[in-house]
């Protein structure tokens, strides 16, 4: 077993933070679940010695101190935080309202910034630690319906992997992960949102791509209570990935977009190589 650690681990009232919760206590760990309804976060995750609920909506300020406060006066310090709260705004980017789009990037990208804001005090004062934040195999490839999810998730990617050279001299390790389709809440009515506009020249496509999304719900091919075990694993290692895809179709995914790139690269070498001053031109400034 690895050495224990404190937990802190947002939306855990269900999906994916349910399943981490429970791998992290039945590993040894002390865990702070937390979610908006306290009341539903115990109900899922149960009751155990090692468990602090606390309320958190990431897009409070408010609430993000107090959890860190309660987290660090429980267990005298935390490890290891998993920023896993998010939603999904799936739609066509003009049917979705500039309200919609900014509640998306609010809770995908601005609430893992501002919890890892205020845990990060924590993690520099103890010169170690880990910060783990759930993106999507989305967050690295671009899919139909997905513009403003995609926008929130690449931007989380972008901030994470900058911020490891932030931290790193703290001895504080940072992992995106980057789960394909997993069967969590995610496709479900409280996490899902669909466009408040309605334009008709989107209407044949909706109609034909909103119900294949909508059949996705309960048939993801990928277990996450298998993806909580293995996150475990990662978080016990000395140097973990900055980078983990998650599930088969993932890893399809990230090939393709690979070799995508390493095409357009090479298509356009020898122009891109082209740009920079010439040497008379350099002598002469």
């Amino acid at each position: 077993m690895s050495k224990k650690k404190a937990w802190f681990i947002t939306g855990a009232g269900r999906g994916l933070g349910v399943d981490l919760t429970k791998a992290a206590l039945a590993a040894g760990h002390q865990v702070v679940a937390t979610g908006r309804n306290t009341d539903k976060v115990k109900n899922v995750v149960g009751e155990a010695e090692n468990l602090l609920v606390v309320k958190l909506d990431i897009t409070s300020s408010s609430d993000v101190e107090a959890a860190v406060k309660a987290a660090v006066n429980k267990f005298g310090r935390i490890d290891v935080l998993v920023n896993n709260a998010a939603n999904f705004y799936a739609g066509y980017f003009e049917e979705l309202s500039p309200e919609q789009i900014d509640r998306q990037i609010s809770t995908n990208l601005i609430g893992p910034m501002t919890v890892t804001r205020a845990v990060l005090p924590v993690l520099r004062k103890a010169r170690s630690g880990h910060i783990i934040s759930i993106s999507s195999i989305a967050g690295l490839v671009g899919q139909e319906y997905c513009a403003a999810y995609s926008a929130s998730k690449f931007g989380l990617e972008g901030w994470m992997e900058s911020l490891r050279f932030d931290v790193a001299p703290f001895g504080i390790k940072t992992t995106i992960v980057e789960p394909g389709f997993f069967r969590t809440a995610l496709l479900e009515p409280e996490s899902t949102s669909w466009p408040e506009l309605s334009i008709d020249d989107y209407a044949e496509c909706n109609a034909k791509i909103r119900p294949l999304w909508e059949a996705q719900n309960g048939n993801q091919v990928g277990d996450p209570a298998k993806l909580a075990t293995a996150l475990i694993t990662i978080a016990s290692e000395e140097e973990p990935p900055l980078r983990w895809i998650a599930g088969a179709d993932a890893i399809a995914s990230a090939e393709q977009k690979v070799a995508e790139l390493q095409q357009q690269i090479n298509a356009y070498r020898d122009l891109s190589t082209s740009l920079a001053y010439d040497d008379e031109r350099n002598n002469k400034r």
